[in-house]
C-alpha cells in the first residue's frame, strides 16, 4: 500500500458542514509529469466548496473529491518536465483543479508562484483564486479598458474586494459596489476606494446607480447572484454595456415578467463565466497575470484580505461561518 495522508473528507460524500471530518486514510498524492507535490501550509475558503460539499457544484475530471483550490506551502518533490525556476524546499503558492484541504497536493507547476517574504502562508493561500477570478472577468471576458465604469456586486466578498482594488489600479472611471449592511459598503468606499456603494437590502440599488450615473449606467457589471439581480442588471448596465455572471446565488429560474428588451435597446451581452472548468492552458496565462501583481502587493497597491484564521481541525466552524455571508475576505485554514 502507497503512503497515506490526512484529508479534509466528506461523511456520506456530500452533506452539510457538520459532515466534514479529518480522515487519515487517504493516499499521498506523487508527482506526475510537469508537477510538484507541496506540502500546504494553509488554504483558502471558496463558496464553490460549500456547493461541491452539498454535491452542486460541476467538479471537473481532474479535481478529484478532496476540496479546495488555492493554498500555500513548500515544495516537497517535483516530476519530470516540471516548469524552470522551481526545487524541491520553495516556498510557494498557487492553484489547483481541486485537492487543497490536505496535507499534500500534487499540482502542475505551471500554476505555482514562489511565494514572496513579505506575505504570511495564510495570505498567500488566500489570492490565488480569487485574484485570478477577479482578473478573468475583468479582461478576457469582460474586455475591460481604462475609463469604463464597473459594479462589483458582493462588494465584500473575496473576489470583489481584489476586484475593486484591481479596477482602482486600471483607471476605471467609477467603481460602484452592492452590499448587505453599511458596514460593508463603508469598508469597500472608504478602505478599498470604491465610487460609491448600495445596500440592496435597505435599497433599490439599479434606480440608486442609475440616479449616481444621470441615467447612463455602467459598462461593466460583474455578478454572482443571478436571478434576483438580472433584471436590475439589464436596468443600470449602459449601452455597449457588458455584465458577466460567476454565479446563481439567488438560483437559476427567471420570475415571469422579466423584460430582456434591453438586449437590443442598448447592444447587451449577458456572459457567463468560470475559472475552475478552463485548460490548463488558459489558467496559466492567468496565472502569469497574478505574477505581474506580485510587485504592487509587495507596495501596497493590492492587499490581502482575510477575515479570519482558524486551524483546519476546525474546517466545520470555517464553513459555517462562511455561509452566515457575515465575512469581509478570506476565510483561511492552516495546517500544522
Amino acid at each position: 500500500m502507497g503512503e497515506k495522508m490526512r484529508a479534509v473528507d466528506i461523511k456520506g460524500g456530500t452533506g452539510p458542514a457538520t459532515s466534514l471530518f479529518i480522515s487519515d486514510a487517504i493516499p499521498k498524492p506523487t508527482a506526475g509529469t510537469g508537477q510538484a507535490v507541496v506540502k500546504i501550509k494553509a488554504f483558502g475558503l471558496n463558496r464553490m466548496d460549500l456547493l461541491q460539499r452539498e454535491g452542486m457544484y460541476p467538479v471537473p475530471p481532474q479535481g478529484g473529491k478532496i476540496l479546495g483550490v488555492e493554498f500555500s506551502g513548500h515544495i516537497e518533490s517535483l516530476g519530470d518536465g516540471v516548469k524552470e525556476g522551481f526545487k524541491i524546499g520553495d516556498a510557494v503558492f498557487g492553484l489547483a483543479y481541486g485537492g487543497a484541504y490536505a496535507e499534500y497536493i500534487a499540482v502542475s507547476t505551471h500554476m505555482l508562484l514562489h511565494k514572496p517574504e513579505h506575505l504570511s502562508w495564510e495570505e498567500a493561500a488566500g489570492i490565488p483564486e480569487v485574484w485570478i477570478t477577479a482578473t478573468q472577468a475583468m479582461y478576457p471576458v469582460g474586455e475591460f479598458t481604462k475609463g469604463k465604469s464597473i459594479l462589483w456586486h458582493a462588494g465584500a466578498s473575496s473576489v470583489s474586494i481584489a476586484g475593486i482594488q484591481l479596477s482602482k489600479a486600471a483607471g476605471a472611471s467609477a467603481i460602484y459596489v452592492t452590499a448587505g449592511s453599511q458596514e460593508k459598503i463603508d469598508f469597500c468606499v472608504k478602505e478599498l476606494g470604491a465610487t460609491a456603494g448600495f445596500n440592496y437590502k435597505t435599497q433599490d440599488w439599479a434606480k440608486e446607480i442609475l440616479k449616481a450615473t444621470n441615467g447612463q449606467g455602467v459598462d461593466l457589471v460583474i455578478d454572482f447572484v443571478g436571478q434576483s439581480y438580472f433584471q436590475g442588471n439589464l436596468d443600470v448596465a449602459a449601452r455597449d454595456g457588458h455584465i458577466v455572471n460567476l454565479g446563481f446565488m439567488s438560483g437559476t429560474k427567471l420570475p415571469a415578467g422579466v423584460d430582456i428588451g434591453a438586449f437590443i435597446r442598448k447592444r447587451l451581452r449577458y456572459e457567463g463565466s468560470s475559472l475552475r472548468s478552463r485548460d490548463p492552458d488558459y489558467q496559466g496565462r492567468l496565472r502569469d497575470k497574478l505574477e505581474e501583481y506580485m510587485p504592487q502587493f509587495q507596495d501596497g497597491t493590492f492587499k490581502v484580505y482575510v477575515e479570519k484564521v482558524m486551524p483546519w481541525e476546525k474546517v466545520v466552524e470555517a464553513h459555517q461561518l462562511m455561509e452566515t455571508n457575515a465575512t469581509k475576505g478570506k476565510i483561511i485554514c492552516t495546517i500544522s
